[in-house]
């Protein structure tokens, strides 16, 4: 897969937060890429290819400085929490 699948998702989902104590770790911000795929009808990538393709664009997904926004947070945020019964 081209690195531009990761960084469309970088751009489209994600936003740096260089002052956070809390950045994204790296079962969220593969979780959050699953949500993304899933509103793009992509199928996602393995988190060994996820996490080679975010080292190929730049970040650490140990250290990302990373929050998430829009859709693909709005669903992934949804979709940690279980239905209120």
């Amino acid at each position: 897969m081209a690195d531009s699948h990761f960084e469309d998702f970088l751009n489209e989902a994600t936003t740096p937060e260089y002052d956070t104590d809390c950045p994204l770790d790296p079962d969220c911000l593969y979780g959050l890429y699953v949500s993304w795929c899933l509103i793009h009808d992509i199928e996602p990538r393995p988190d060994a290819t996820f996490r080679a393709g975010m080292y190929r664009c730049g970040f650490d997904v140990h250290d990302s400085r990373l929050r998430m926004r829009g859709p693909a947070a709005a669903d992934y945020i949804l979709a940690s929490y279980p239905a209120a019964t």
